[in-house]
């Protein structure tokens, strides 16, 4: 080498201190979640950026096939088997009349709520449960995940029933039933990828729609159920104030706003890894879940309608039965349909609602928390979730429980839970430190306050009823 002395020897070596790194292997900070979610966003940019020959509308529907999961799930995971059974057994009390367009407004009430996680999820990045433990201290971060998965332990009691219930109608042991359920669950939460559990869990969510031929089976009168939307008329036979039936209408709010549902779309919209420019996509997202979840929850609905025409009293059914009775006035196939939804329904929401306590764990706890992450780099994450799952499914194998009961009981919980949930949802929206120009609208603080109000108006309406029953008997 010219200007050096001929003995002196020069090695080719790296100039860096840090050793070379092995080809296929992964750099020193980066996980496995990273280059999954990775790999998602560059499929969404690649399918964005498409100039191909095919038909517009296809190229651009094409992103937005990526994009929308999260607020699909979140809504036909909320169709779960309590929300199911409610809407069942408000159908075969009550029919078509008032609750058919109730139902409507409770959906639009959930998709307001939901949007602003679907924002808050992809302007920071950061679950629900982590942003409540950032920006208002350890001990309501911690509150909220205890609330949080404490109330989804119970709800999962339910969906194991809906499990039980519906597989019931075939002779399947429960044992059996409930077991099978745990293993579909297990088998898809260990595929250790979001998007592979996000679109297997869809796959099975939209078998939520059995209850469209179970309802058409029905035969229902059109022209009723377009006069209930016009009128919304009669109200409940006995009026509105009455235990029965204030149990139902909390029942109902409770099997469509549900605190874990919050806590869900928004850890999965930042598993999803959705990014501001991403909040259009994740509105429509949203929407697409609310509307397909409220035709199917009226379909619940209108399917039992025949129990309440024909004089049945169908108060303490349990799924089997409701799907039993609904044989002569629907016929076997919309039995069987019927049957299979209580069943879809439960296994669905077992699947979201045990991911969300998961994620809320982890969240709060600095643990990993994604479905990117294998079981290795994420067991405690796993472990809430697998954990819950079994011991919620094993307490329904207790024998002669009241099962219809514990569902509707357990949606009022949820509606009950729902306010201070939204307190936090509501300041966390309105933060101009961490949603920059995407805070809250005037109109959308109006309409959230005003589903808060409904939720307090229902709680106390139901408090009160139940309380002093002798004083709204002289109403």
């Amino acid at each position: 080498m010219d200007g050096l002395p001929e003995d002196i020897h020069i090695e080719d070596k790296p100039l860096a201190s840090k050793p070379v790194q092995p080809e296929g292997s992964i750099p020193e900070g980066i996980t496995h979640e990273d280059i999954d979610r990775a790999l998602d966003r560059l499929a969404i940019e690649r399918a964005r950026q498409s100039s191909g020959s095919g038909l517009v509308f296809l190229r651009r529907m094409l992103p937005l096939w990526l994009l929308i999961g999260p607020g699909v799930l979140v809504f036909l995971g909320e169709n779960d088997a309590p929300s199911m059974l409610s809407y069942a057994a408000t159908g075969a009390r009550y029919g078509i009349g008032f609750f058919v367009p109730f139902i409507l407004l409770t959906f639009l009430m959930g998709y307001i709520v939901q949007e602003m996680t679907v924002r808050l999820g992809a302007v920071t990045h950061r679950g629900h449960a982590e942003l409540i433990f950032d920006r208002f201290g350890p001990f309501w971060g911690r509150f909220a995940m205890a609330d949080l998965v404490i109330g989804n332990f119970l709800t999962l009691v339910t969906e194991f029933i809906g499990i039980r219930a519906g597989l019931s109608f075939f002779g399947i042991p429960p044992v059996v039933a409930v077991g099978g359920g745990m293993l579909l669950v297990f088998g898809v939460i260990f595929t250790h990828r979001y998007w592979t559990w996000e679109r297997a869990t869809m796959g099975f969510a939209l078998f939520n729609g059995l209850f469209v031929p179970a309802a058409l089976l029905a035969h229902p009168d059109w022209g009723a159920i377009g006069h209930t939307f016009l009128t919304w008329s009669p109200f409940p036979r006995g009026g509105l104030f009455k235990p029965g039936v204030m149990l139902l209408i909390m029942s109902n709010i409770g099997a469509t706003v549900t605190p874990w549902m919050l806590f869900f779309q928004q850890s999965a919209v930042v598993d999803k890894g959705l990014q501001p420019r991403d909040i259009r996509a994740g509105r429509t997202d949203t929407l697409l879940g609310t509307l397909l979840a409220a035709v199917f929850g009226i379909a619940a609905l209108v399917a039992t309608a025949p129990l309440f025409q024909h004089g049945i009293n169908a108060q303490n059914y349990q799924a089997a039965q409701f799907a039993q009775a609904l044989q002569p006035w629907i016929g076997r196939v919309g039995a069987t349909l019927f049957a299979l939804g209580i069943f879809e329904a439960g296994l669905v929401a077992a699947m979201t609602i045990s991911t969300s306590s998961a994620y809320a764990f982890g969240e709060v706890l600095r643990k990993p928390h994604s479905l990117n992450r294998p079981f290795w780099e994420a067991w405690p994450f796993y472990g809430i979730l697998l954990f819950s799952c079994f011991a919620a499914g094993a307490l329904v194998l207790i024998p002669n429980a009241p099962l219809t009961y514990i569902v509707l009981v357990v949606n009022v919980i949820a509606v009950l839970a729902m306010p201070p949930a939204l307190l936090f949802l509501v300041l966390l929206v309105n933060d101009p430190e961490i949603m920059g120009e995407h805070t809250n609208r005037r109109l959308g603080n109006v309409a959230v306050v005003s589903v808060v109000v409904v939720l307090v108006l229902a709680g106390l309406g139901y408090g009160i009823i139940t309380v002093f029953p002798r004083l709204i008997a002289g109403i």
